[in-house]
């Protein structure tokens, strides 16, 4: 008996100095790691990397940048089902515990002791909060420590939905889906609400091991993950036993799901990005900024497609250059056509094609496309199709499919059978490309190519200049190259109306007489004497300032230069505003031999439009922080007459406003911008008036008349076409908007002899204009006091006598012509008229 005391005494001693030793221990662990943890209340103030969204004014998303998809969500948006699914996979007694579970942790040894693998996991939900967000993936037992201790405080600190609602927002999904929201779109397009149970429970089973249980990677170890969970479930009386043998008997529903842009507006999102990481730096990619913008999403949809049209069918024009791929009849007749095809990369909806068999006497191509397979191309899809010689010339229409392709070419097509065309995702397939969706029946494809041409256009609201639509090329995924801020091209005839508002201000009317006629320059830098005319190479002698603009008369506008001066008129220019840096100092300048960008162009162009004042373009129009708080509202713009230094010194209070490198916005800078932006009068808004009147010509009756499809009598413009039709333009414009659209090939070269503005760029802008002025009423520009309308003799443009024919002109006040009087006054002024133009013909 005494021998028994004394071993249970030993092991009692043995026991208390054991437990004692655990707790200095353990205290001293404490007391060491205790100073470097960090404060519980940090959870609350960390920024969760959500990507940045931008979105269009109507509220349509326009593009998502971030590596990680994450949508925060509160615990009141989740079913309590979908709750419980996760706390039957990761911790079932959380509400139970303080934040270590004890039960689990054993439960957690027992399971690996008897099946070789934990199921459950001993981790708790709190130390998994800890661990994801303070601590490091190491595993070592001080990192296990930390997150113990971690968790404790946690759980004295918070309560127990908020820890759960950091939890499912922090989780990394797969798919870089962070958070519950991001994964309930990743694998099935929808919302957490909208989830049914097997769902809700596939996605539980995915904390654990994301790779190895995802139901894209491994769909037969995601369902046994699944179906373990549902059986917990069933077990701890979340669901019924009915209910687990319905979603145990689900399929997997799961596929990867982008995120699905609702506004195709490449160029705009890149240019928002851009100017968001210029603001914020990297944070931009993961703080969780939206941007709304100033663009209307309708319209920037009709812009980009608007523009592609355009540029197809001036391409369609010049004929077929030929396939972009060959491949030999051994490897066609190996039939892996599908790997084959994803060689060539899909341009917007053109896809790759191999043509697989030629049938002239059916008048159809079989070809196997990329993403649709076996699909038919009927040959009068290919009518257009000659083939490509020059710029100037195409080989013969084509009789039969023959005549344009043979087996093993590989083609563009577009497909024809409704929904077969993929989303546009930049490019890059959603789903996997080794094999091809079934078809039901044999799609339809049409012939297509890529153009080489390029263009561009940029649609402003003239009095403010909000950017309402911009697109920079054929397709930013080919080519990242924003030409409608970053070209610099020449303007051509689109620069007159610049040179004639200067004209107009400087004393001359629209019925200032100038001579149509040849004229010579010799000049030294300038190996043979410059001898310019018109675009139809015609000359037409004596032309009134209205006519000549409307007509587009070469040889009227640099006499009109020559009359005004060349330095005054780059003067004139500094006033607008428009830059000069590129700009000659002699007299091809009024034929529009600098260099704008289209960006530029269509700035100053709505300086005409809104009457006279200036523009600054604008793209963002708010910025939200992570909670959604307004940190940044663009200035409301005040269109000033008088006193605009005061206002304008309230404006620059305010922060440095940034000119960014494109010139598109001037106005988002920092969190203390200012309230307004000042635009001055930068114009005679009297000029201005008679400057719209003529250029409203240039629709009615000069080359710009295609516009007259619109319907409406408030539409101005100008068309544009530079030396060997390398640059084409149309800007056009009422009081309220003002659209430019540039087309032309990368590297300037020819576009062909009967390519002009208003064959390449005034269609595009219809297009646009079309739905963009839909349902608006005509706008014009309020009459100005200061002018006079008089009848006067078209020829001479003095005042018509009575009885002779005449037509009505406006003048300002002080330029009119005189009135007539007596005979011998009336000769005086015509002497003095015949001397007055005597020097604009020589």
């Amino acid at each position: 008996m005494s021998h028994l005391l004394r071993t249970s005494r030993l092991f009692a001693w043995l026991f208390l100095t054991g437990l004692s030793v655990a707790v200095i221990v353990t205290s001293g662990f404490y007391l060491y790691l205790r100073p470097g943890l960090p404060p519980v209340h940090q959870l609350l103030d960390i920024k969760l990397q959500t990507p940045l969204r931008v979105y269009s004014k109507d509220n349509r998303l326009i593009a998502e940048f971030g590596e990680k998809r994450r949508a925060p969500i509160t615990i009141e948006q989740i079913p309590t089902i979908q709750l419980q699914a996760f706390m039957a996979a990761e911790d079932s007694r959380f509400y139970e515990h303080y934040g270590v579970d004890i039960k689990g942790l054993a439960r957690a040894a027992i399971e690996l002791v008897s099946t070789g693998r934990i199921q459950s996991g001993g981790s708790t939900i709190t130390m998994q909060v800890a661990k994801n967000y303070f601590l490091s993936r190491d595993r070592t037992f001080i990192r296990k420590f930390n997150e113990i201790l971690l968790a404790l405080q946690i759980e004295r600190e918070l309560d127990k939905n908020r820890i759960l609602e950091l939890y499912l927002n922090k989780i990394y999904l797969g798919n870089r889906a962070y958070g519950i929201a991001a994964a309930a779109q990743v694998y099935y397009n929808k919302p957490v609400a909208e989830l049914s149970l097997a769902q809700m429970a596939m996605l539980a089973g995915l904390p654990k091991a994301p790779s190895a249980f995802n139901p894209l990677a491994n769909p037969d170890r995601a369902m046994i993950r699944r179906n373990w969970i549902l059986g917990r479930m069933r077990d701890l009386g979340y669901i019924t036993p009915d209910a687990h043998e319905l979603a145990v008997s689900a399929p997997i529903t799961a596929s990867y799901n982008s995120t699905e842009t609702e506004v195709d507006a490449d160029y705009i999102a890149e240019m928002a990005r851009s100017e968001m990481v210029r603001r914020f730096g990297e944070e931009a990619y993961t703080d969780g900024y939206t941007v709304t913008l100033t663009v209307d999403g309708k319209k920037q949809q009709v812009a980009t497609e608007a523009l592609r049209n355009g540029l197809e069918a001036y391409d369609r024009r010049h004929g077929f250059r030929g396939p972009i791929g060959q491949i030999d009849p051994e490897t066609l007749a190996s039939g892996e056509l599908s790997d084959l095809v994803l060689n060539y990369r899909r341009v917007e909806s053109l896809l790759p094609a191999i043509v697989t068999d030629v049938d002239d006497a059916a008048a159809e191509v079989r070809v196997h496309a990329r993403r649709i397979g076996p699909a038919t191309m009927p040959f009068e899809t290919m009518t257009w199709a000659s083939r490509y010689k020059t710029e100037n010339y195409t080989g013969p229409e084509p009789e039969k499919p023959s005549d344009v392709v043979s087996p093993g070419d590989v083609v563009y097509v577009r497909a024809q059978t409704p929904n077969l065309t993929p989303p546009d995702n930049g490019g890059n397939d959603n789903r996997p490309e080794n094999g091809e969706p079934e078809q039901s029946a044999t799609a339809n494809v049409a012939l297509a190519q890529v153009p080489r041409v390029e263009g561009a256009l940029i649609s402003l609201k003239a009095e403010t200049g909000a950017i309402e639509a911009l697109s920079g090329g054929y397709s930013f995924g080919q080519s990242k190259y924003n030409r409608a801020i970053q070209a610099r091209r020449q303007p051509g005839s689109t620069f007159k109306p610049f040179l004639y508002l200067s004209a107009l201000e400087n004393g001359m009317t629209p019925a200032t007489i100038y001579n149509d006629a040849p004229i010579v320059f010799d000049d030294s830098e300038l190996e043979t004497a410059w001898r310019p005319q018109n675009s139809s190479g015609q000359f037409y002698g004596p032309t009134r300032l209205r006519e000549a603009l409307y007509r587009s008369r070469n040889l009227v506008s640099i006499r009109l230069l020559r009359d005004l001066g060349i330095k005054n008129t780059l003067n004139y220019l500094e006033q607008l505003k428009i830059p000069v840096e590129n700009m000659p100092d002699n007299l091809s300048l009024s034929l529009g031999s600098g260099q704008l960008t289209p960006m530029e162009l269509a700035r100053g162009m709505a300086v005409i439009a809104n009457g006279g004042y200036d523009v600054k373009p604008y793209l963002i129009e708010t910025i939200k922080d992570f909670n959604g708080e307004i940190i940044y509202q663009a200035p409301k713009t005040i269109l000033c007459d008088t006193a605009c230094d005061e206002l304008q010194m309230q404006e620059t209070s305010g922060t440095e406003e940034s000119e960014a490198d494109t010139n598109t916005d001037a106005s988002v800078t920092s969190e203390e911008s200012p309230e307004i932006r000042v635009m001055p009068r930068l114009a005679d808004e009297r000029a201005v008036f008679i400057l719209h009147s003529m250029m409203r010509d240039v629709v009615r009756r000069g080359t710009g008349r295609r516009a007259l499809a619109l319907g409406r009598d408030d539409i101005a413009g100008k068309t544009g076409t530079t030396n060997e039709q390398k640059d084409t333009w149309f800007a056009g414009f009422n009081h309220d908007i003002a659209t430019t659209t540039w087309v032309g090939l990368d590297q300037p070269a020819p576009l062909g002899r009967r390519e002009f503005g208003a064959s390449t760029a005034l269609p595009i802008w219809l297009d646009y204009m079309k739905a963009s002025l839909e349902g608006t009423p005509s706008s014009f520009m309020p009459r100005p006091n200061g002018l006079v309308n008089i009848r006067i003799d078209p020829n001479t443009g003095q005042r018509a006598r009575p009885g002779e024919d005449g037509v009505f002109e406006v003048f300002r006040e002080e330029d009119a012509p005189p009135p007539l009087t007596s005979e011998s006054e009336s000769d005086r002024n015509g002497d003095s008229a015949e001397d007055d133009l005597s020097r604009r013909i020589f």
